[in-house]
C-alpha cells in the first residue's frame, strides 16, 4: 500500500498481462484499510486492467504476422483451437476477459483476429470495471 493509486495501477496492468500478477488482494487491502477513495480504487485498478488487456491486444495484431515462425510461442493447432473458440462465441466472449486463466490470451487473440480497437476497449472496459466494482461491493457488504 506504500505506492497508493499508482502501485495499484501497475499491479493491475500487470495482472492483465499474461504475467502471473493478481491485483484483488491488493485492491481489497486497499479498500479495508479505509485510507483511500473507493471511486479512485476502481479508476487505478480498472484503467491499469484495460491498459494490460490493450497491450495483450496488441501483441496480438503484432504477433499475427509471425504466427508461422519457428519461434511462435504457441502451436499451429493450438491457435487454430483458440481462433475457432474466440469466431464461434464472438466477440462477446470479451465480456469474460476478466475470467483469471482464459481472459487474458482471450485479450491477446482478439489482437490476432484483428478485432477493431474501439469494439475491443468497450467490451474489455465493461468486464473490467464490472469485475472490480462486483468485488468492491461485495466486500462492503461482506464487510457491513
Amino acid at each position: 500500500m506504500v505506492l497508493g493509486y499508482p502501485g495499484l495501477f501497475l499491479a493491475a496492468l500487470a495482472a492483465a498481462t499474461l504475467l502471473p500478477v493478481q491485483s484483488e488482494l491488493l485492491l481489497l487491502a486497499m479498500l479495508a484499510s479505509g485510507r483511500f477513495d473507493p471511486a479512485l480504487l476502481l479508476l487505478a485498478a480498472s484503467l491499469g486492467n484495460v491498459l494490460g488487456s490493450t497491450i495483450n491486444w496488441a501483441l496480438g495484431r503484432f504477433l499475427a504476422h509471425h504466427r508461422d515462425a519457428r519461434w511462435f510461442p504457441v502451436s499451429k493447432t493450438a491457435m487454430l483451437t483458440a481462433e475457432r473458440r474466440y469466431r464461434r462465441f464472438g466477440e462477446l466472449s470479451l465480456l469474460l476477459s476478466w475470467l483469471p486463466i482464459i481472459g487474458d490470451p482471450l485479450t491477446l487473440i482478439a489482437g490476432v483476429l484483428r478485432t477493431p480497437l474501439s469494439r475491443f476497449l468497450l467490451l474489455v472496459i465493461i468486464a473490467k470495471v464490472g469485475r472490480y466494482a462486483v468485488l468492491m461491493a461485495a466486500h462492503g457488504y461482506l464487510t457491513a
